[in-house]
């Protein structure tokens, strides 16, 4: 893992999603995914329209930031705004539009300096941080195809960095919700898909998070309920944590039902 860069992971994580894009028959655009009112065409406008950002904020940042004031002050009208500059596609227009755009940030993301600081949406980010926030949508909507058209995706060990990207954001279902942040550290003892196991935070922490990697970012991604995944809890803060857990600011969405995914 310390040989692949993020940008890299990231490239090999849509490499992976455009297999099963590849697959699919015009019709199952239109299946409905588990986000409610979402198709897979959803999925996808909102991937290519956030790679889109992303490499604008690598490749231009002054008009990255010009664009920040253009939009609304409704996250919701935001989404929908950058929906609909993809959803008339067909769907053969619309998949190569994102491979366009997830193109366009990767070699902008290249091409920033490993210390530069990027605009974005809630805090600048380096290059490396802000592609693993884009494996964080990749996997996340990825899923969601995943699960319409009844593919297992195959996780590897660079899932480390979105496991790295939950952590480092560990607040986002606080503030998503309007919650006081606690002042507790927690310690997250995880295993990779190799069976590789990953430690972070104080190893005297009281609060404790273990269990399957791929099933906590499934529980941060909200793309499944606690009680259907590997992932436990020690610690009342660490058990409401996994209440609310999230890597992504924003509303929190409906999440998963329990049992909507049991293995």
């Amino acid at each position: 893992m310390a040989q692949l860069h993020p940008i890299a992971a990231l490239n090999d994580d849509c490499d992976a999603l455009d297999e099963i894009l590849a697959g699919l028959g015009r019709a199952d655009w239109n299946l409905q995914t588990p986000a409610p009112g979402w198709t897979i065409s959803h999925q996808v406008a909102h991937l290519a329209a956030t790679f889109q950002l992303a490499g604008l904020a690598a490749a231009d940042p002054e008009a990255f930031k010009a664009l920040l004031t253009t939009l609304d002050r409704s996250f919701d009208v935001n989404v929908l705004r950058a929906l609909k500059r993809y959803l008339d596609d067909p769907p053969d227009v619309l998949f190569g539009r994102w491979q366009d755009e997830r193109a366009f940030a990767s070699k902008a993301l290249a091409a920033a300096a490993e210390d530069q600081l990027l605009p974005w949406l809630v805090n600048p980010l380096p290059p490396a941080v802000l592609a693993m926030a884009g494996m964080m949508e990749v996997f996340a909507h990825g899923q969601d195809i995943a699960d319409t058209v009844g593919v297992r995706p195959v996780r590897t060990d660079r899932i480390r960095f979105l496991v790295e990207f939950a952590i480092r954001t560990w607040t986002f279902g606080y503030l998503a919700r309007g919650e006081e942040v606690p002042q507790a550290e927690f310690h997250y003892e995880l295993t990779g898909p190799s069976g590789q196991r990953w430690s972070y935070g104080p190893a005297d922490a009281t609060d404790r998070i273990t269990g399957s990697a791929e099933d906590f970012c499934l529980l941060v991604t909200r793309r499944r309920h606690r009680s259907d995944l590997d992932v436990t809890a020690a610690g009342e803060e660490a058990d409401h944590w996994m209440d609310i857990a999230q890597c992504y600011r924003g509303p929190a969405g409906a999440g998963r039902r329990p049992g909507q995914f049991a293995r």
